[in-house]
């Protein structure tokens, strides 16, 4: 007889018992269960949501982004998708595109003191009503003095918000720019090796159809006698369709193992991206994130391993 298979990764049914020993068939109990207890969109495996257990939410009463974007979107101007993480992406470079403004904002502001220093220590020296005695031509002066005290002030506020705001705001927009386009880079990457790997499962899913199928037809035939198909041909089939489930396993394997590691590198970005986030937020960072998560979230539901 060909040699026991799990039926599962872990060898056990959703409520943790084990199943008995067979190849992972079309018609066995866990690929009946498989369709009931989990499905697939877009690669992506989730759990049914007719049998699924309640899910606790990771970073619960935060509105975190890595609660709420585990399903894609349809694009409303097109046929395709939009990613979870691509929605959360797009939200950062119009963040972007404020730093940019702000930055702008901040070099007119730095303008405007330098310019009005500079005009009030012009004026400071200008001759006009010069008096040389008594307490008014004192006053005077005191006054031209003060003129050029407050440029002084002028000036030195100008060079502390390049200093303390514009070159750090620039120097954080670069930094930025980088970070994203890598994170992008990163989570696309693992999506389509997500993809890919599903396209294996599924192919030898298909291989494995193929197998039983012709294992149940040559059986047939020899206990039919329709044909003289000998005990060898029949350890053959056997043979390859174990080979077949074996495979799949593999493919099934691989499969989590790629999804895990989407899994865990959308979490981390996503915390990454957070605190960014509150940097360019003002007055309650936490409030504006969760009304911006509310009218923006694609599933709270997170992925699951794919069963057989």
């Amino acid at each position: 007889p060909p040699p026991p298979h799990p039926l599962s990764l872990n060898g056990m049914s959703t409520d943790g018992s084990s199943f008995p020993p067979q190849s992972p068939g079309l018609g066995s109990p866990a690929r009946r269960q498989s369709k009931e207890s989990h499905m697939t969109i877009n690669c992506v495996t989730f759990p049914h949501p007719d049998v699924m257990s309640e899910q606790q939410l990771l970073k619960p009463a935060d509105w975190s982004y890595c609660d709420y974007f585990w399903t894609d979107r349809k694009d409303s101007q097109s046929n395709s998708t939009i990613a979870g993480f691509d929605i959360i992406l797009v939200k950062q470079l119009k963040g972007k595109q404020m730093q940019k403004e702000m930055a702008e904002f901040i070099r007119e502001r730095i303008k405007i003191e330098e310019d009005y220093a500079k005009n009030l220590a012009k004026l400071s020296q200008s001759p006009l009503a010069s008096m040389d005695e008594g307490t008014l031509g004192e006053a005077w002066t005191q006054v031209k003095k003060s003129l050029a005290d407050e440029a002084e002030v002028h000036l030195k506020f100008s060079s502390k918000l390049q200093s303390e705001v514009e070159k750090p705001l620039l120097s954080f927009r670069e930094n930025f720019k980088k970070d994203m386009k890598k994170f992008d880079h990163h989570i696309s990457d693992l999506r389509k090796q997500l993809s890919a790997r599903y396209a294996t499962v599924e192919k030898a899913r298909k291989a494995l159809a193929e197998r039983q199928k012709d294992l149940e037809f040559k059986t047939q035939q020899m206990e039919n006698k329709s044909n003289y198909k000998t005990e060898e041909d029949i350890k053959k089939a056997r043979r390859k369709s174990t080979q077949a489930g074996d495979e799949l396993m593999r493919c099934v394997d691989l499969y989590n193992q790629t999804q895990s590691k989407w899994f865990e590198e959308m979490v981390t970005t996503t915390l990454t991206i957070e605190p960014v986030d509150q940097l360019l937020q003002k007055v309650d960072p936490a409030k504006d994130r969760e009304l911006w998560v509310k009218e923006h979230k694609t599933g709270h539901i997170r992925p699951v391993d794919m069963e057989l």
